[in-house]
């Protein structure tokens, strides 16, 4: 699937701590209908074998609603399960061997907290970037924070476009407002509320108004 720049609006983030035993599947249907325009699925903690598996299931939904579904960190399961693409951190595997590996049509995401990165993530073969944590977040209590003209520098520094993550919600995303991001991810803001079709529809019509 080619990467188109609206596919970022919305992107939402899994979190299985915040769908309390709800479903995955029906819960990522729901973000969609709400207007979710990329899903990343992020589970650190099960086998390579049960990510294939989610990631097999989750494609299919996605596929039906012309979403792509990006991995976190482990490319060789989005490519096993049919996933669209990957993102990697940092630490993770490098941007130009995946690209190498898994061809000109895999989504590749990148991590990038400084210009240096960003620049180097594009070089490297990178479709967009994530750059963050721009608020304090509950997913990465450790993560470095960066200010809003920190993250204006790393979008005016490449072309590929970048999505804004880390504690966003509604009552801040205006905060980071006119910095040239292309959209917004986000986990809990979407998958915590009881209605995730709603919480993810009021998200939307805030990037729209903010951004």
């Amino acid at each position: 699937m080619k990467l188109e720049k609206d596919m970022l609006r919305l992107y939402a983030i899994t979190d299985r701590g915040c769908l309390r035993g709800r479903d995955l599947a029906q819960q990522v249907e729901a973000a969609i209908t709400g207007g979710a325009s990329c899903i990343q699925l992020r589970e650190k903690n099960v086998s390579y074998e049960e990510l294939v598996r989610e990631a097999a299931a989750l494609k299919k939904v996605c596929a039906a609603h012309g979403v792509p579904l990006i991995i976190n960190d482990d490319w060789k399961a989005a490519v096993e399960s049919g996933a669209d693409g990957v993102h990697v951190g940092i630490e993770d595997a490098p941007v130009d061997e995946i690209r190498a590996l898994a061809g000109k049509d895999f989504i590749i995401g990148a991590t990038a907290k400084t210009v240096e990165q960003a620049q180097a993530a594009e070089a490297a073969g990178a479709d967009y970037l994530g750059v963050g944590a721009v608020f304090p977040s509950p997913t990465k209590t450790n993560a470095v924070r960066i200010t809003p003209e920190q993250l204006r520098s790393i979008c005016a520094s490449v072309k590929i476009p970048a999505v804004a993550i880390g504690g966003i919600t509604r009552g801040n995303l205006c905060e980071i407002a006119g910095c040239g991001q292309a959209g917004i991810a986000v986990v809990s803001a979407v998958f915590a509320p009881d209605d995730v079709k709603a919480a993810a529809q009021e998200l939307l019509a805030a990037v729209n108004k903010c951004l």
